[in-house]
């Protein structure tokens, strides 16, 4: 694999946006020999690339003429919106790209040498090689702010667009990269089409809804979507981000509260409303996955909508089962794994049946990114438990098919 330029590791004073991955990921190299890592079948579930820096592609991808025009003549007259032009990002959110341990989320501006090949494929394949991943499976970022958009039909046309932009740019232009494909969710019937659409890409594994909105994902309007998505076997997945403008975090004066609240209300919000109004009844057969909430939340939701089902049986009428017992048939991705008590850990992985439920995910290029050895620290694991967590429990979800196991004799696929 040439991961486009050879990086001697050494000490530096700072890490900033330009330091090449590969020196950032130091330590995930050495627990590559330390943990034998490579001995490891590892899907990262959840990563990112900066779709910004090639904003003005991906505008040019706009299906609706009237909407590409407008964002071309916001690149061309109004000053920072080469990387903006059409987004609705939340300034205050930005405080993530600073203050913290890795500021390389605010720009991938690590030198990447010219060649045929898109800098973003050449940026994944660092951060693939240098935590010894088989997959992983890529997320835009801003793109995931688009579910509180104030006009929907630009929201619907930035997501084509990106959706459109990355098939063509990025996705098979290596076999290590997978992604689930965001679903323009404002619009019913263009989620039905980009279903219909990329379902079967053989780099597509499933489906992804940004979490952050103000649509009840319940309605009845998105049925035929689930069940779409049930019949050919896709997944979906909701994926948490951040708000400083609902009615709690609006009260909140640092971003350390925003992050902490936020990424996890969105989801329970989903998670709520899925259950509670008997989603998993009507699509048994539809895989759901939980992305980027971490997993301290979920005992709190097991026992809380426990005891409320069971006080108000009448408001559930479609539910058989305990609402718990639908949570420990989902998926959820580790990251941020809160690991400050371990027994409290212990408890939220029995609570999940995290050994068959759980999916391991990174978060790259995030300032709180977790790397694969997070999962082998974890003693009250089994070797056997976390293989299931670094690979085994994706191919269960995502199926062979799409990523089969290519661990043994060569790490990387292809």
């Amino acid at each position: 694999m040439d991961s486009g330029i050879k990086v001697t590791l050494s000490d530096e004073p700072e890490i900033t946006t330009r330091t090449n991955t590969l020196k950032i990921l130091e330590n995930a190299q050495r627990d590559r020999e330390y943990y034998g890592l490579d001995d490891y079948f590892i899907v990262d579930v959840d990563a990112h690339h900066v779709e910004t820096d090639s904003w003005a592609e991906v505008v040019e991808h706009i299906p609706n003429p009237v909407i590409r025009d407008y964002g071309r003549q916001l690149i061309k007259y109004v000053p920072d919106a080469t990387k903006s032009a059409l987004t609705n990002g939340m300034p205050g959110l930005r405080f993530q790209d600073a203050g913290a341990r890795i500021p390389h989320q605010a720009s991938l501006a690590e030198d990447v040498p010219p060649s045929g090949t898109h800098r973003d494929v050449t940026l994944i394949r660092r951060a693939v090689e240098a935590m010894s991943l088989n997959y992983q499976v890529v997320f835009p970022q801003p793109m995931l702010e688009a579910g509180l958009h104030p006009v929907p039909n630009i929201a619907v046309q930035l997501n084509l667009a990106y959706n459109e932009w990355f098939v063509k740019t990025i996705l098979d232009k290596d076999p290590a990269i997978k992604t689930m494909m965001g679903l323009p969710f404002q619009d019913p019937e263009a989620s039905l089409e980009t279903i219909r659409r990329y379902h079967d890409h053989p780099d597509v594994l499933g489906f992804l809804i940004t979490s952050q909105r103000n649509i009840p994902v319940h309605h009845n309007r998105y049925m035929p979507v689930y069940a779409e998505l049930e019949r050919l076997g896709m997944p979906i997945g909701f994926h948490a981000g951040p708000t400083w403008g609902d009615t709690m975090t609006s009260t909140m004066n640092r971003f350390l509260s925003v992050h902490a609240m936020s990424f996890v209300t969105c989801n329970m919000t989903h998670m709520t409303n899925w259950i509670i109004n008997g989603i998993p009844e009507r699509f048994p057969g539809l895989k759901t996955i939980w992305i980027e909430s971490g997993l301290a939340w979920l005992p709190f939701m097991a026992q809380r909508l426990d005891h409320e089902y069971i006080l108000r049986t009448s408001d559930a009428p479609l539910l058989t089962k305990l609402p718990s017992e639908y949570m420990r048939d989902m998926f959820y991705t580790s990251q941020p794994l809160e690991m400050t008590d371990l027994t409290l850990l212990k408890s939220t992985f029995d609570v999940i049946d995290a050994p068959n439920t759980l999916l391991y995910s990174s978060d790259w290029p995030h300032w709180d990114f977790d790397l694969p050895a997070q999962i082998l620290r974890l003693d009250f694991l089994t070797d056997k438990e976390k293989r299931n967590i670094l690979g085994g429990n994706a191919q269960k979800v995502f199926g062979t098919k799409k990523i089969p196991d290519t661990s043994k004799g060569q790490k990387r696929p292809g």
